[in-house]
């Protein structure tokens, strides 16, 4: 299953696929986390105390070129790199999810050839098909990431929206170019909602009920400035992440 989250900067979509990642985890899925975010945070707010042992794969440009097999002067590409032992090279492991960080991706999806594009979609590729396996994708904010084939094929994507008109200009931007490029499933989730003012505003504006609300949770806030892992809160969330699962589970029947 491959899931990927998405929304304007700031309206909690790492802190909400964390919870997602715990969730999951909770249920006996196996996690892989990529973090494809240019500012990457997962690693902090899932608790790993090794996160500088997970290195961006977008930075190693060297083994990167050396894998698409591009030769100096010629403009043509393996089609096929050997990544296979890249695949655990790259990962850490933390409480029993494992965590990917691609690093910021600076091109577009059309037009470019620039080998760490090309082996960072074979491997995102080869990962997203292991069996088994619930891989969740925090994309950067905004709407860039689906001019480009980070997210193609993904099962689901969630847009985040908190009750602002900026937020829900961006959601439903995105929600628009995720309909042109046919990801089979899109959900809005309402994120930072104090009272039933707030719902009924993202109702209307976004035209549809999102699929579960969170709370402007203080558990999560205090968590964050802890430093301690967003996995671990248990209360004050009003049983959202348990219904984004159900709603997952039956859009995949």
């Amino acid at each position: 299953m491959k899931i990927a989250i998405s929304g304007k900067g700031g309206v909690g979509k790492t802190t909400i696929m964390a919870l997602l990642a715990g969730e999951f985890r909770k249920q006996g899925r196996e996690v892989l986390v990529i973090d494809a975010d240019p500012s990457p945070h997962m690693a902090e707010t899932l608790g790993f105390k090794d996160a500088e042992k997970a290195r961006p794969i977008a930075d190693m440009t060297k083994l990167l070129a050396e894998r698409a097999g591009k030769t100096e002067g010629s403009p043509f590409y393996n089609l096929n790199p050997d990544v296979n032992d890249l695949l655990g090279d790259f990962m850490i492991e933390h409480d029993g999810l494992r965590l990917m960080v691609l690093g910021a991706i600076q091109v577009a999806e059309g037009g470019c050839a620039c080998p760490e594009n090309h082996v960072l979609k074979k491997m995102l590729k080869k990962m997203l098909l292991a069996p088994n396996e619930v891989v969740l994708l925090d994309m950067e904010a905004g709407v860039e990431h689906l001019g480009r084939g980070t997210v193609a094929g993904v099962d689901q994507l969630l847009i985040v929206v908190i009750p602002s008109r900026s937020s829900i200009r961006t959601a439903l931007k995105i929600k628009k170019m995720a309909d042109d490029v046919h990801i089979p499933n899109i959900s809005f989730i309402a994120n930072l909602v104090r009272e039933e003012e707030d719902r009924d505003f993202l109702i209307e504006a976004l035209g549809e009920v999102p699929i579960a609300f969170f709370p402007d949770s203080t558990e999560i806030r205090k968590a964050e400035r802890k430093e301690t892992a967003i996995t671990e809160i248990e209360g004050d969330l009003e049983g959202a992440p348990q219904q984004i699962l159900h709603k997952i589970f039956q859009d995949k029947q």
